[in-house]
């Protein structure tokens, strides 16, 4: 007798893939420059440590914040017995002001349209909850975070559906390729609900571009369907050119107070841009007051910390620790991004050219044996296991091409990225001398061919020419 529940004991938690595969066999050999150099560097996770430092300062200058202090006298018991589902006012505040300025203050954010959650996972599967029935679809631009699958299909049981984008043109979306997803979910039988995007993009590392922006907003209005924008990593970006929130496009659009207003919704989290992933720090933010009413009652079942609200309310809420901490993270990320693309080039490798994120998203495959995702596979393998890196394979991330791989690079030391860097190289330049040694074998067979067949027509002359004397 199975005494697990259906929802238990199913496999559409997605822990069997790839990309969790990888950190499994991370944490069996871990790197560490002491105590196991020659352990697994993890490439395979998405995290901001490059301005601690900064966090770790402010903190030391505000001892009151961390102490859970108001003017010196003690709030813990305050703090300890708020219980109110809504969240902090302050921190609500702080929180809507910092999403403002990560966005060059060209939008504002209501915090009584802001629902807080533990975390981004739980932001997206609330969203689900009220947005979608079990068996409906949601429209997911490849590739895409493998977390997805987990969020979207395992409790809500969501169906995802792709929109194959492609490297012909960067990985951009086209309006045929939404057209395309759409009527292949109606072939399923699937009724779509809404499109789910990440911008900037989890794994590409690129900002949506207004093109795609304004094709997502003209879709969801011909189809009737919700857009959520997934924008954790937006105080990531690392160069100016880049992020446009879909916030600033429906204020633009003259959306406001239209029927798509109320079906766009914003996730948000301080687990990037602030490096916090273990305050578990997520929000949905809404236009539609009925998801908001929903989410907030859902909430309960994932609540931020009355303590962690207090502590970020007050960072966030010194204008001068915000305005120096986004600016000195986005040229810390932007140097150590060079870094990266520094260190791929010269083992000969390129990827996609990127504006945002902690990682890239690399082309190796001029390094695959074969055009399959087997060859993907055998290829991911060897890095994880014998060059030491764990990386995560773009059919992990549901890429439609085999070869593709996203490379993080902002969760460790610069000495590290280097010692990274050398084990890559070192693997490729061993690739490329065993075809050099396979080449030269097969040329020597040829060649010895060649001296045999001559030979071999000599000696045939040789005995016709006795023959005729």
């Amino acid at each position: 007798m199975n005494l697990l529940s259906r929802k238990a004991s199913c496999n559409s938690h997605g822990q069997d893939s790839s990309y969790f595969a990888g950190w499994e066999e991370y944490e069996k050999n871990p790197y560490d420059d002491v105590k196991n150099p020659e352990g697994i560097i993890q490439m395979g996770l998405a995290e901001n440590q490059l301005s601690f430092d900064l966090l770790e300062s402010w903190l030391a200058q505000n001892p009151d914040a961390a102490g859970f202090k108001r003017n010196g006298e003690s709030i813990f018991r305050e703090l300890a017995l708020f219980q109110d589902y809504h969240g902090l006012p302050a921190f609500k505040k702080a929180l809507v002001e910092f999403m403002a300025e990560i966005r060059g203050n060209k939008v504002s954010f209501d915090s009584n349209k802001l629902v807080l959650t533990a975390g981004a996972t739980s932001a997206n599967e609330t969203l689900m909850f009220c947005l979608a029935n079990p068996g409906e679809a949601f429209l997911l631009p490849t590739p895409y975070y493998p977390g997805f699958d987990r969020d979207l299909k395992w409790r809500p049981e969501v169906e995802i559906v792709p929109i194959q984008c492609t490297s012909s043109n960067g990985f951009r979306i086209t309006k045929s390729a939404l057209e395309e997803a759409y009527q292949q979910a109606q072939k399923r039988n699937l009724k779509v609900k809404g499109v789910l995007v990440t911008n900037p993009s989890n794994p590409l590392g690129i900002s949506l571009s207004r093109h795609e922006l304004d094709l997502l907003l003209s879709f969801i209005t011909a189809k009737g369907i919700h857009l959520i924008s997934d924008e954790i990593y937006s105080g990531t970006v690392f160069n100016s050119t880049g992020f446009v929130s879909i916030m600033e496009v429906l204020m633009n659009k003259k959306y406001v107070n239209s029927p798509v207003w109320d079906r766009v919704h914003i996730v948000y989290s301080l687990s990037k841009d602030l490096g916090l992933p273990g305050f578990r720090v997520g929000a949905i933010y809404s236009n539609n007051k009925l998801v908001v009413d929903a989410a907030t009652k859902m909430s309960s079942f994932g609540l931020v910390s009355s303590q962690t609200q207090y502590l970020l309310s007050a960072m966030l809420s010194d204008k001068k620790f915000t305005k120096n901490y986004l600016t000195e993270n986005r040229k810390r990320l932007k140097r150590r991004h060079a870094m990266f693309i520094r260190g791929l080039k010269n083992a000969g490798i390129p990827c996609l050219e990127s504006d945002a994120g902690l990682f890239c998203w690399v082309d190796m495959r001029h390094l695959l044996s074969s055009k399959t995702f087997e060859a993907e596979m055998e290829l991911w393998k060897k890095i994880v296991y014998q060059v030491g890196l764990n990386v995560s394979p773009g059919s992990s991330c549901h890429c439609v091409e085999p070869g593709w791989f996203r490379m993080c690079f902002a969760n460790m030391s610069e000495r590290t990225l280097g010692l990274a860097m050398q084990r890559i190289k070192s693997f490729v330049n061993s690739i490329s001398d065993s075809n050099n040694v396979s080449q030269n074998k097969r040329h020597s067979n040829k060649s010895s061919r060649r001296k045999s067949f001559s030979k071999w027509i000599f000696s045939l002359s040789f005995h016709d020419r006795e023959g005729e004397r």
